[in-house]
């Protein structure tokens, strides 16, 4: 994902100066014309805008915390990185208290999407001034930008969106195996879903997927599983039941033990279908 921001930024003219801590990735930013830092510390000395593309929360707070020195009252950071909404307003009062303005930063899309310009939301949690004042920005990075409240609500909010698209999701899976075991072939199946009120966008992106079993990763399964006990655990701090969620990271547990969870999430078709990993 910091890769496809880091092309929408290069494309629309503005200069981009990163770091990561894999060679690979900083060859390939430094193939997309960013300036590369000498470490963490170094970007946030050098930018009064900083954009954060992190695996969780737990990455979030070690580059935190190695530039803390480079911090500064008036510094915007947008952190797109999808953790747990409490720890985001916990990091988000320490900055404040700094002068640091921290705005939570979701993307409902994934790297493909976004580096392709294709209508990806991006929903955002903070301070209402800070979001206008990077507005501007966020545009060059999806075509659609929601400020859906104060710090934590673009976390919420990503968690309630990827409940949605993974059950739909796991429905499209559990729906191609089932077409199968009545005599249809995969493909068949998805050409009338396609055509019929079945429809839901996620076809479209993981019904090809399923049908040819290319699990060449968009977003990691693993990754989604993760999302997901997020989301298990914030509904318990909100004392509400979450039934298919459950089912469905029982599902995703299931083939992560099956080694699939490096996989493109569309595998779990394979735990659905009684197959194991390739």
């Amino acid at each position: 994902m910091g890769a496809a921001f880091a092309q929408r930024l290069r494309a629309a003219g503005w200069e981009v100066i990163g770091y990561d801590l894999a060679t690979a990735c900083r060859r390939r930013a430094r193939k997309l014309g960013v300036e590369l830092a000498r470490g963490n510390a170094a970007v946030f000395a050098l930018c009064d805008r900083v954009l954060l593309s992190l695996p969780t929360l737990r990455e979030t707070k070690l580059v935190l915390r190695e530039a803390r020195h480079a911090l500064r009252p008036g510094q915007l950071l947008l952190d797109t990185t999808t953790g747990e909404p409490e720890q985001t307003v916990a990091i988000h009062r320490r900055l404040a208290a700094l002068g640091v303005h921290y705005l939570d930063t979701t993307i409902s899309g994934n790297s493909e999407q976004v580096a392709a310009g294709d209508e990806v939301l991006t929903m955002v949690g903070g301070d209402a001034d800070a979001f206008a004042a990077t507005r501007g920005l966020l545009r060059v990075l999806t075509s659609r930008v929601r400020h859906v409240g104060p710090a934590g609500s673009g976390a919420r909010m990503k968690l309630v969106t990827n409940l949605v698209l993974g059950l739909n999701r796991a429905v499209l899976a559990e729906g191609l195996c089932f077409a199968e075991k009545l005599g249809f072939t995969r493909r068949a199946a998805l050409e009338v879903l396609l055509a019929s009120k079945a429809y839901s966008a996620i076809m479209d992106t993981k019904g090809e997927k399923m049908v040819r079993e290319d699990f060449t990763p968009q977003a990691r399964l693993a990754q989604h599983l993760k999302d997901v006990r997020l989301m298990v655990r914030a509904a318990r701090a909100a004392q509400f039941k979450l039934p298919f969620t459950h089912v469905h990271r029982q599902l995703l547990e299931a083939a992560e033990r099956a080694g699939l969870g490096a996989l493109d999430n569309s595998a779990l078709i394979k735990v659905l279908a009684g197959g194991k990993a390739r």
